[in-house]
């Protein structure tokens, strides 16, 4: 069910302030001109009641968010940005009420209008700019629904909420084991890409322990639970504190603003009130009223809103999804920057793939092509698309053996290509952290494509420009790669390898007690943990219709060497926030100068509440751009 109750809101009262204004146009030639038109002095009532009446579907419908949540402020004794807004509201709606029926002005219902009509304008602006992306999905939006139980030798479709410790399941080709089990019949070779972003099959024999969120590639396995998928090793990641993000810095600083900000206002009211009580009764009103008018803090509410939602779209416009407001503000206080290496600095759809041994000629490349064609298997996947030859030879007698390799009989040539023991090669090197396929032609063996990680495009400036930051690498495989990364990574960068899930969190966890503030980039459902307890956690991803595990934010993988420029723009947005705050502080602050002093009327305190408004949205609008134009973007 989607909550369209802030677009009513927001339609309510753009439709109101648009009449409101067209009707109230005659009271200001009235009131800033000499024309005097008998027919407008006529029909004043007839405009006035008509404007009382466009307001109240404004007061009492759109304002409500408001009045609610200056209400729940003051139930839980506290004043947030929302109590003074509310009374700002009131008192604009009483005092213009008051006025149109004793005859003394035509009220300042414009005023109301388009100030809750730039404010709404606001937080729809802010509720649309990330609302298609999905940023808290856990381990169970992407498993099956249900499995297969067995149970007296036959199938039974079980919902996995119902599935316990000690059931025994049957999963199938390309289905993902659910909970954490152990291998009781049939040869496993396990998938773990949707987990780790790793390509390789892990076999698995009878007896082995199978976590959960591995896929099985090859024959049907029978499994049987050891722990409730609740309670899974990978899925216990979501039970962790970690999960619990802090309210924005931000908010609470502006509520707290707000708190000694409504103090302060209603402590120099009655003062007012009091001095003019004895210098001048019958200016008590007028100055009480100004004063309440020109202090609303619309523009404060209205400036972080505008200034973040502008930098969230440009963000976006650049492939960088992020969640909330509170993510473009908590990056600019980052120190340390964390990643993960498969799929995070390393292209998870593409290897280097080289060729070793005796050359293969055009035809026998074809060969080989032809036989690939008809595997699923990831390496088999890289090397069909590196090879560009044509795969149309005639092929019979295909098989494929899990964990070893697949043969066939290609235009009248007998065909291997699989492990060393497999094609029988004689090869002795066996470099770690490598893939290797070996090539079989009629009994001989050619060579091998060796498959090494290929790193991101400008990964190495990359690093350089991020040389203000503490650099660390945390990564699930060996550590193999460490030399080569020493290379390209600064000196004091830390490079930690073999990390499990529960690793990677509470070494982020680590590096939080020591004060620090950690943006985690990963891609897979282990870094989950860690993406959820760092400061700032951003999910890597090739395609953004694909996997990506709870995060602050979804950045595309071809704008991975932009890092540098969305931490430099939050720490701009940041200063913009500052700017517009001390506009907003300028305008309350030389405004209740003259309202205080009697020099300031109603009218022209409603012209200016507004006014102020616009100038923020006017600030935030250009300044957010000139920052988006001045940037050097480093997009692939």
């Amino acid at each position: 069910k989607v909550d369209r109750s802030l677009v009513s809101k927001l339609v309510i009262a753009g439709f109101c302030f648009g009449n409101i204004m067209l009707l109230s146009f005659p009271e200001y030639v009235e009131v800033f001109g000499d024309v005097k038109e008998q027919w407008l002095d006529q029909n004043k009532g007839y405009f006035r009641w008509t404007m009382f009446a466009l307001s109240l579907p404004v007061f009492f419908y759109s304002s409500t968010d408001y009045f609610v949540s200056a209400w729940q402020g003051l139930k839980n004794k506290y004043i947030n940005i929302d109590v003074p807004i509310a009374l700002g509201i009131i008192v604009i709606m009483f005092k213009s009420t008051y006025d149109i029926i004793f005859d003394i002005s035509p009220g300042y219902f414009d005023t109301l209008a388009m100030l809750l009509f730039l404010m709404l304008t606001g937080k729809w602006f802010q509720q649309q700019t990330m609302q298609a992306l999905a940023f808290d999905r856990d381990y169970k939006s992407f498993y099956p629904i249900a499995v297969a139980k067995l149970e007296n030798g036959y199938e039974q479709p079980i919902l996995l909420a119902d599935l316990k410790k000690g059931d025994r399941i049957l999963i199938r080709n390309e289905e993902i084991i659910p909970a954490d089990a152990i291998l009781m019949k049939g040869e496993a070779m396990i998938d773990n890409s949707f987990v780790t972003g790793e390509s390789r099959l892990i076999h698995k024999k009878a007896g082995d322990k199978i976590f959960a969120g591995g896929k099985q590639s090859g024959n049907a396995i029978e499994l049987e639970i050891i722990s409730d998928v609740n309670q899974s090793y990978l899925t216990q990641l979501w039970n962790n504190d970690a999960f619990q993000k802090e309210e924005s810095e931000l908010n609470a600083l502006t509520n707290k603003i707000s708190h000694y900000f409504t103090l302060i206002i209603l402590i120099i009211t009655a003062i007012s009130a009091v001095y003019w009580y004895f210098h001048d009764s019958s200016k008590i009103l007028e100055v009480v009223t100004s004063i309440l008018i020109i202090a609303c803090p619309c523009a404060l509410g209205l400036s972080s809103p505008f200034i973040l939602g502008h930098m969230m779209r440009i963000f976006g416009n650049k492939k960088f999804y992020v969640k909330n407001t509170s993510t473009v503000e908590r990056m600019e206080k980052i120190t340390d920057v964390v990643f993960d290496k498969t799929g995070t600095i390393t292209e998870s759809d593409e290897a280097q793939v080289q060729y070793e041994g005796k050359e293969l000629s055009e035809y026998q490349k074809q060969l080989v092509k032809a036989l690939i064609r008809n595997s699923n298997h990831p390496l088999s996947r890289t090397l069909y698309k590196k090879l560009t030859v044509d795969d149309h030879l005639p092929i019979s007698n295909y098989e494929e053996i899990v964990g070893k390799g697949q043969q066939a009989d290609v235009d009248g040539h007998q065909v291997k290509v699989g492990s060393r023991s497999f094609t029988n090669a004689i090869f002795n090197e066996n470099r770690l952290n490598q893939s290797q396929v070996f090539i079989a032609i009629d009994g001989e063996v050619f060579g091998k494509f060796v498959y090494t990680n290929r790193y991101r495009k400008g990964l190495d400036r990359l690093l350089k420009e991020l040389d203000t930051y503490q650099l660390h690498v945390l990564s699930g495989d060996n550590d193999s790669e460490k030399e080569y990364l020493e290379t390209i990574f600064p000196a004091n960068a830390k490079l930690i390898f073999n990390q499990s899930p529960t690793d990677k969190l509470e070494y982020i966890k680590q590096l939080e007690q020591e004060g620090k503030k950690v943006m985690m980039l990963g891609d897979g459902l282990n870094d989950a943990g860690a993406l959820k307890q760092s400061t700032v956690g951003i999910s890597i991803s090739e395609d953004i219709n694909s996997f990506s595990p709870s995060c602050d934010g979804i950045l595309d993988g071809k704008s991975f060497s932009a890092i540098p420029n969305f931490l430099n723009l939050s720490k701009t947005t940041m200063k913009f926030v500052k700017i517009a705050f001390f506009i907003s502080f300028l305008y309350n602050i030389v405004g209740l100068s003259f309202a205080v002093s009697g020099y300031l009327q109603p009218v022209v305190a409603a012209i200016l509440m507004p006014i102020s408004s616009i100038s923020v949205l006017i600030f935030a609008t250009t300044s957010t751009r000139i920052a988006d134009k001045l940037t050097k973007w480093n997009l692939d």
